[in-house]
């Protein structure tokens, strides 16, 4: 858990929908089912926050859930930014898209969920980091 004096921040990539947390940040876990990947375009990277220490700002109604089994995600409908994803077990507690929050985030990655439905493209040698300016 991260617990730090200044709440945490996020929005989407327009602002459309921000965000602030004010409680603990679980450690990130990077999730590699098929849903997860669908919804991000990639593997998702989550952090998770109780409902109660969640506050959502969302003057124009652009948050928008879609709900699958057991599941649902929220983005922005104004630019598409994945934002939160909840399970039904788990009702006062949101995932947050670890890449929507503000840096620094104080945060850490713990696991990584359902490797075996990596896409293929995820096995990799380690890549050479590339500076843009």
């Amino acid at each position: 858990m991260s617990t730090h004096d200044e709440p945490a921040r996020g929005r989407s990539l327009c602002g459309a929908v921000a965000y602030v947390v004010r409680g603990d940040l679980r450690p990130v876990v990077n999730c590699h089912c098929a849903r997860c990947r669908r919804f991000t375009g990639h593997h998702v990277a989550v952090t998770a926050a109780a409902v109660d220490d969640l506050e959502v700002v969302d003057a124009r109604g652009d948050l928008t859930w879609f709900a699958v089994s057991g599941a649902a995600y929220a983005f922005c409908r104004a630019c598409g930014s994945s934002l939160f994803w909840r399970s039904e077990d788990s009702p006062g507690t949101w995932s947050i898209c670890a890449g929507t929050l503000e840096v620094p985030t104080h945060l850490s990655t713990a696991e990584a969920w359902w490797v075996s439905e990596a896409s293929d493209y995820a096995a990799r040698p380690d890549l050479p980091e590339r500076l843009t300016e």
